[in-house]
């Protein structure tokens, strides 16, 4: 039996996040919300840290999309570039994005 702090516990923890409710056209786009710079990395816009309160999710999705496999393989390439990544650990790691995306198409 609820007594009435739980009844204003629940209520409390349905309310809404307060993140806005419409979303950016840039929403979840990997090249606007986690473009490549002049340097070769990638890095995200001041317009997207300072002004949307939707960041985080938006970044979520997209680094979950398709999109996301050129980053994880400009990290593997920047490895092996530097000597930090070995050709069986490059190898391994492709395969394993491969195997991903190929779990995701299904």
């Amino acid at each position: 039996m609820m007594d009435d702090t739980d009844k204003t516990r629940d209520k409390t923890m349905n309310e809404p996040t307060g993140l806005p409710t419409d979303k950016p056209d840039c929403f979840g786009h990997l090249d606007q919300v986690f473009p490549m710079t002049g340097t070769g990395l990638r890095e995200t816009p001041e317009k997207c840290m300072d002004r949307c309160g939707l960041k985080t999710p938006c970044l979520k999705q997209a680094m979950g999309s398709d999109q996301a496999t050129r980053v994880e393989e400009e990290i593997i390439e920047r490895g092996t570039k530097t000597g930090a990544i070995n050709f069986f650990e490059r190898w391994s790691r492709k395969k394993q994005i491969h195997r991903k995306t190929k779990r995701n198409r299904r």
